[in-house]
């Protein structure tokens, strides 16, 4: 399922930069370029400014959908976000060391007179 969900996600994504690409701007843009006059002929008099513009409403809509959604499962998963891998070992604390017993006091050197 998170397979399938990321591939929605990206291709909404791809599909949503390419019609926000394609819509004309003030001076044209990438849409005159790829459209041109042809765009003109084939939707209408309005060329395709509407078409590609509720396209994109409706990408964008997918696109939101699909990143709430895989949200959804993140949290239904109980994992963050931050986390790499899926399937983490728990973490557990390793079993505390016997005590080691403090060395035997060492005797002090008997003192022994000096000959002078």
């Amino acid at each position: 399922m998170n397979g399938l969900a990321l591939a929605l996600l990206i291709l909404f994504g791809a599909l949503l930069i390419g019609g926000i690409l394609l819509q004309p701007g003030t001076k044209g843009g990438l849409g005159a370029s790829f459209g041109g006059g042809g765009a003109n002929s084939a939707f209408g008099a309005q060329g395709a400014t509407p078409f590609l513009s509720k396209a994109t409403y409706w990408l964008a809509a997918g696109f939101l959908g699909t990143t709430l959604f895989i949200e959804v499962l993140i949290i239904r998963q109980s994992r963050s976000v931050l986390d790499k891998t899926i399937d983490k070992a728990p973490v557990t604390a390793p079993a505390p060391a016997a005590p080691v017993p403090a060395p035997a006091p060492v005797p002090a050197p008997a003192h022994t007179p000096s000959k002078k």
